[in-house]
């Protein structure tokens, strides 16, 4: 593991510096009640360990008192369940170790002398003390898709996963559960020894063995014995403009080191501690200027681990990786016995993402253009049907995927020769929660935006020579992506009367029983914006106003200017009017406002306890922000738009400015993924999991773009 220059520590509010003299140390603590989230990495391994402690003020009966290990490596983790012995309310947290005053250690342990892995026994050590005598009733070992299958599944466990821990004695008082992968030769343990003169750990045996404890504190370690990533350090995840960062934004720059590897960069801890191709292509677009680029770089990372997950068949991009122990038990299911990785190919929208990153990597950069052609030659190894295969031809099948399933549009504009979910999914793209699209099926984002971002992307790698085998794209791509801007939005417009939109804003007022005003006063003509999604028999937009207007605005400089005026403006609205008439509140723009659907069941699927309901994720206000500051900043350009010598130009600087007055307002919660709300006059942020089995990552790569994003002078 790439060794850490410097050590950032933050604990609450202040930032320490200390040097390990053999391997320098990165440590990181974040707190959202009831969960404690504590990260270290060194040049050993990286470990983020989250103490899950309920108290009288925890809503969420879901929430267990737990303590949970995730590692990057493998995407593996361990978790420990626990309840008070005598039903009542059991406090647990972690205690500085009283030899070095640390909260964590790092554990290393060679392997045993002839054992089938020669893998070194990893992990992190520390102390977790009890306020009362409890019951370890619950260990999960082995992949974090077990664990969080678990935690949001509804208490989903696999027999064959559980039925292999084995639970015994460590050392003399000690407890211990183990347990070997479907790989046969990786084992995850974690332990608990007794220290300060707590009680024996012990074992009560029944049905399921369990490990008993004494009011008191313990060690515990979690450890594992599978390969280890190569961890960027936050100087090299950074480019060198970018480095006053490090002390600058210690937190979010530790954060984003945790997530940055040599050969991929992960989407978020602790549920999605794996590469996911939207999550590192969109993060990479949004901090571009600020990440290392050139070989051994965090953009070229992002763009080869992308390349290689390519599904070579038909130029599909993987979704998301399955690897460890997870790919063995998915493999088990279908009667093979393997430990290959593969991938999720379910998404439509992430194919159209890696042009445009190699465009603005390839061609519009000094480094990137010298690193094309090395790059590009390199051969696939992470996938085995893809080993040996040139980088520049996955690619290339991506491209070839693409200007296939779009020409049918270019030729003939109907709803049918849109870009649909794929048959049998009802998800596809990042509003990927089962009712995130309102049960449309051919989305917003994709269509409108992601098409034609791509085929413009094509045309630019083809004038370049990427794709020496298809020069026709030059020409043919631009044709195509003229088609998709220009003529997908009328599909998804909803424009309701003034009147109409009253009646609806009250009539979800009163359904949902809105505790905050339902703002009808600023409704002052028609209401415009477009559906998540076309659905329903006679595909009709999904009338839930949302964000995604940001995918527009960020990736296409469109020149329809009548057309441009009329999306800026709505936009414009939606930022300036208050929720329920518009997105806009206190804790920031809700992703979704289901007040115009006049349908309390489809209403109904937009909550605040709903993964894509009215709640705020933060790169979708990063992507607004910087999608607004990219069309503002087209004024100052020599082919200004229409808008721009327009009263429109003032309202959009408007809708910009209230968006970053929101946004700086809630910086406490911008790097995690999403986050939820409850009004006390006015509306209060909130974790997303008081209100649901759905634990936001307390890091999110995509949340961490805000390094880059920052409020322009437009």
């Amino acid at each position: 593991m790439a060794t850490f220059l410097v050590l950032w520590w933050i604990l609450a509010s202040s930032v320490g510096f200390t040097f390990a003299a053999d391997c320098p140390a990165s440590r990181l603590h974040l707190s959202e009640a009831p969960y404690e989230n504590y990260f270290l990495s060194d040049c050993i391994t990286s470990s983020h360990v989250i103490v899950t402690s309920p108290d009288a003020n925890t809503n969420n009966s879901n929430v267990k008192p737990r303590l949970l290990v995730a590692w990057p490596a493998g995407n593996s983790g361990a978790a420990a369940y626990f309840e008070a012995e005598n039903d009542g309310m059991l406090g647990l947290h972690l205690e500085n170790s009283t030899a070095d005053g640390e909260v964590l250690g790092t554990v290393n342990e060679p392997a045993a002398d002839g054992a089938k892995n020669e893998n070194p026994r990893v992990g992190v050590k520390g102390l977790i003390h009890f306020d009362a005598p409890a019951l370890l009733t619950l260990p999960i070992l082995g992949s974090v898709r077990s664990i969080r299958d678990y935690s949001e599944g509804g208490g989903v466990l696999s027999p064959d996963v559980q039925n292999a821990v084995v639970t015994e004695k460590f050392g003399s008082d000690g407890g211990q559960f183990s347990r070997t992968w479907f790989d046969g030769v990786t084992t995850t343990w974690i332990d608990f020894t007794p220290t300060s003169g707590a009680e024996a750990v012990r074992i009560i045996t029944g049905g399921k063995s369990k490990l008993r404890f004494g009011a008191g504190t313990y060690e515990f370690r979690a450890t594992f014995n599978y390969p280890q990533l190569d961890q960027l350090s936050p100087s090299e995840v950074l480019n060198n403009a970018s480095q006053g960062l490090i002390k600058e934004s210690a937190d979010l720059t530790t954060s984003l080191s945790f997530l940055s590897y040599s050969n991929k960069l992960l989407a978020g801890s602790w549920r999605f501690l794996t590469y996911f191709g939207r999550d590192s292509m969109l993060s990479a677009l949004l901090m571009q200027d600020i990440l290392s680029q050139g070989e051994g770089g965090a953009l070229e990372a992002v763009i080869g681990a992308v390349i290689e997950r390519i599904n070579k068949t038909d130029g599909t991009v993987c979704h998301e990786e399955n690897l460890g122990d997870y790919a063995s038990f998915l493999a088990r299911l279908k009667g093979i016995d393997s430990s290959a990785p593969s991938c999720d190919y379910k998404m439509v929208d992430t194919d159209f993402l890696l042009p445009i990153l190699m465009r603005d990597y390839f061609v519009n950069t000094d480094i990137g253009r010298s690193r094309a052609t090395p790059f590009l030659t390199l051969k696939a190894t992470f996938l085995e049907e893809n080993a040996e295969v040139a980088y520049r031809e996955l690619a290339q099948r991506t491209a070839e995927k693409i200007m296939s399933i779009t020409a049918p549009f270019a030729s003939s504009q109907v709803v049918s020769n849109l870009i649909h979910l794929k048959d049998g999914e009802s998800v596809g793209e990042w509003r990927d929660s089962n009712s995130g699209l309102g049960g449309g099926r051919i989305p917003y984002d994709v269509n409108t935006a992601l098409v034609p971002a791509g085929l413009r992307a094509i045309a630019t790698l083809s004038q370049a020579g990427i794709f020496p085998d298809h020069p026709e794209w030059a020409d043919t791509a631009g044709k195509y992506a003229q088609v998709w801007e220009d003529e997908t939005l009328q599909f998804f417009e909803v424009s309701v009367s003034r009147s109409e939109a009253q009646q609806l804003i009250e009539q979800y007022a009163s359904d949902t029983a809105l505790a905050g005003p339902s703002n009808t006063d600023q409704i002052t003509g028609n209401v415009t914006f477009y559906g998540l999604a076309l659905g329903g028999a006679n595909n009709k937009p999904v009338r839930v106003m949302n964000t995604d207007d940001c995918f527009r605005h960020f990736l296409l400089n469109t020149t329809n200017q009548d057309q441009l005026s009329a999306f800026l403006e709505q936009t414009a609205d939606h930022i300036l009017q208050n929720f329920p008439v518009g997105l806009s509140t206190d804790v920031g723009l809700f992703v979704a406002n289901p007040a115009y659907a006049g349908n309390k069941s489809l209403s109904g699927q937009f909550k605040n306890s709903d993964y894509h309901g009215t709640v705020v994720w933060s790169w979708q206000l990063a992507m607004m922000a910087a999608g607004l500051g990219r069309q503002l900043a087209r004024c100052d350009g020599p082919d200004a738009p229409e808008f721009c010598n327009q009263g429109l130009r003032s309202k959009v600087r408007d809708a910009y400015k209230a968006l970053w007055d929101t946004i700086n307002k809630n910086r406490a919660q911008l790097s995690g993924e999403v986050w939820s709300w409850e009004y006390n006059n006015g509306y209060k942020p909130v974790p997303l999991s008081a209100f649901s089995t759905t634990e936001s990552d307390i890091i999110q790569l995509w949340s961490l773009t805000f390094l880059a994003v920052h409020q322009e002078d437009v």
